[in-house]
């Protein structure tokens, strides 16, 4: 077992370890690796260890991974901030879009997905805590984008993604507060199953609160090198 082998195991430990302590089925927490700025050979070998779903921050970089990485059966994720003259390749290349936080963004995604493709898999942003730096709808956006964007064609609203800031563990809770109330107000909205937050130093307190998915790169692949 090779060096990130290893390191996906001790990340699935301590998922399974967080669940047993909160009384949840692991099963309910998916693992994705966050791979921005790594190689694609890394990749290639969490691939290999078992991985299948995979993060990616920026889209020139993402797009040459899918290129090179095309004859695996990746679920490619989308988690960076959507612009508008992006959504085309981001419609056409990806599973999973993490940073929909605008009725216009939805509605591009969703005309511009290829005939013949699954529905595209897409998440709320949310600006969960009010951080300046941080892209995201308001919270009291939320019920209205819903709304709007489940009557799209082409796509699958699966719930929220929420980025707050460090040491603010209360903000996991609100999300988690919002992602319900969602839930009872859209009975019908019956893929509303995600809830995208939780990182590799806080998914302790994400999973605790919560969070069906979180999203992990250094604790997977080590400390990243921007400077390549």
């Amino acid at each position: 077992m090779n060096l990130l082998q290893q390191q996906r195991q001790h990340v699935l430990m301590q998922i399974e370890q967080a669940c047993q302590h909160v009384q949840r089925d692991p099963k309910s927490v998916q693992l994705l690796a966050v791979s921005k700025t790594h190689p694609s050979q890394s990749l290639r070998e969490l691939y290999l260890a078992g991985q299948r779903s995979f993060g990616e921050n920026y889209l020139q970089e993402a797009l040459g991974k899918i290129e090179e990485l095309q004859d695996l059966e990746i679920e490619w994720h989308f988690i960076g901030h959507v612009q508008r003259n992006k959504t085309k390749h981001l419609a056409e290349k990806f599973d999973w879009v993490h940073g929909v936080d605008r009725l216009i963004i939805a509605e591009r995604l969703s005309n511009q997905r290829l005939d013949g493709q699954q529905a595209l898999n897409i998440c709320l942003q949310v600006n969960i805590d009010g951080q300046d730096s941080k892209d995201g709808c308001e919270p009291n956006e939320v019920a209205e984008l819903v709304e709007q964007i489940s009557r799209l064609p082409n796509l699958r609203l699966r719930g929220l993604m929420v980025i707050p800031a460090p040491d603010n563990v209360a903000a996991f809770a609100d999300a988690k507060t919002l992602f319900d109330q969602v839930k009872s107000l859209h009975a019908q909205q019956q893929d509303w199953d995600t809830l995208s937050m939780g990182m590799s130093a806080d998914l302790d307190a994400a999973i605790a609160a919560g969070s069906t998915m979180v999203r992990v790169g250094t604790a997977l692949f080590g400390k990243r090198d921007y400077s390549a």
